[in-house]
């Protein structure tokens, strides 16, 4: 099979790799459509994350055909369109049982913290990933879905990760009606975290980062005030200027280790190779939030060896809420807003990039040209 394969910081090709086999009775094999590019992804692709291995396929983000089936697989038939959830999981452990598929115990030797992820280092379990013509798929009778009938394609590969990684901050932000939130960071995740502020209730919706055609994408797609953090003195001030002085009800942190480096890694930690990223954004929610408010993390952070201001946050009694998204638990109701015509996810998405040439597609998305929001890889 052609898989995208990474052969050392900022450098990507795609290689002819054996095709993926059945090592399991309920492993599948997916044919993969289309994947995508995360901002998580850049962490990889800037050499930034502990053992990423020469030679390992990126990609938590994939919809395909099912090409082959385990014996003990029930739940799925060769043929089936299926969108496959970025968390690899058991389904059965202690913490499956309580829709805590993130944290699944059983997939990932190496963390303690983090379940497996398709086709993020050995950190995640080393599991190869979605930007290739094929894919093992582990546990199949219980993370990938049937994308039902007349669902955009774009649309469900969107539920795989993005989409659903936003909307479930928008629910560990336990908005309020009426409540106004700010989100920190205007990628697919900020703008989907913002979109589906409203869906929870929100009476207002505040984005603040530093791209502007990031931001003109936060008042067309998620509907909200925006804030380029670069043209303020104080990003903290302003946003206590507009909301009367308090701080936002509720802060939703979208930024996470700051893939795209325009604020300044911690030296240990680039030294270390370990891209666990600058609390700014953090230190910044902690301080834009109102006393007793509500902070959600959804930025995808890594060992982070810099100061987070904990202190300010005890004092001010504020609840921080965050974890990887379980993202399957939400697709029932993700489906039922994009079957309504709430949310359409796809909107998201301007550039089409066939796999030969993703190398390119990292480029571009790595140095934030051509207004880039959200790259899909073409496979099929």
């Amino acid at each position: 099979m052609k898989a995208m394969t990474y052969r050392g910081p900022y450098k990507v090709r795609v290689e002819d790799k054996p095709d993926p086999t059945i090592h399991h009775p309920n492993d599948a094999i997916v044919r993969v459509e289309l994947a995508a590019i995360c901002g998580s992804d850049l962490h990889l692709y800037h050499g930034m994350l502990p053992d990423t291995r020469v030679g390992h396929t990126f990609g938590h983000e994939f919809i395909g055909r099912v090409e082959q089936v385990g014996s003990s697989v029930q739940n799925l038939k060769v043929g089936d369109r299926v969108m496959v959830p970025f968390n690899i999981f058991c389904g059965s452990c202690f913490f499956c049982a309580r829709g805590l598929f993130s944290n699944c115990h059983n997939v990932n030797a190496n963390a303690t913290a983090v379940g497996g992820i398709y086709g993020y280092s050995h950190t995640a379990g080393g599991y190869d990933g979605g930007q290739a013509e094929l894919v093992r798929v582990p546990f199949a009778d219980v993370g990938p879905a049937v994308i039902p009938d007349g669902v955009n394609p774009e649309d469900a590969l969107l539920l795989t990760d993005a989409f659903s990684t936003g909307y479930f901050g928008a629910q560990l932000a336990d908005i309020v009606e009426g409540d106004t939130a700010v989100v920190f960071g205007a990628g697919p995740i900020g703008l989907a975290a913002a979109r589906s502020a409203w869906l929870m209730g929100a009476g207002r919706v505040i984005v603040v980062d530093y791209l502007d055609y990031r931001l003109r994408k936060a008042e067309e797609f998620a509907f909200a005030e925006t804030i380029n953090f670069g043209q303020v003195n104080d990003i903290v001030r302003e946003v206590k200027k507009r909301t009367g002085g308090l701080g936002a009800d509720v802060v939703i942190e979208a930024v996470g280790a700051e893939a795209d480096g325009h604020v300044l890694q911690h030296v240990t930690s680039a030294k270390l190779k370990l891209q666990g990223g600058s609390p700014v954004a953090l230190n910044w929610a902690i301080d834009s939030v109102r006393k007793a408010g509500t902070i959600s993390v959804v930025g995808a952070y890594g060992p982070l060896f810099s100061a987070v201001k904990f202190g300010d946050a005890m004092n001010k009694g504020v609840t921080m809420r965050m974890n990887q998204a379980p993202v399957k638990r939400q697709w029932p109701r993700l489906l039922e807003h994009i079957a309504a015509g709430h949310i359409a996810p796809s909107e998201m998405v301007t550039h089409r990039i066939p796999l030969e040439h993703i190398a390119e597609g990292y480029h571009i998305f790595s140095s934030k040209l051509d207004d880039i929001i959200k790259p899909v890889i073409t496979v099929a």
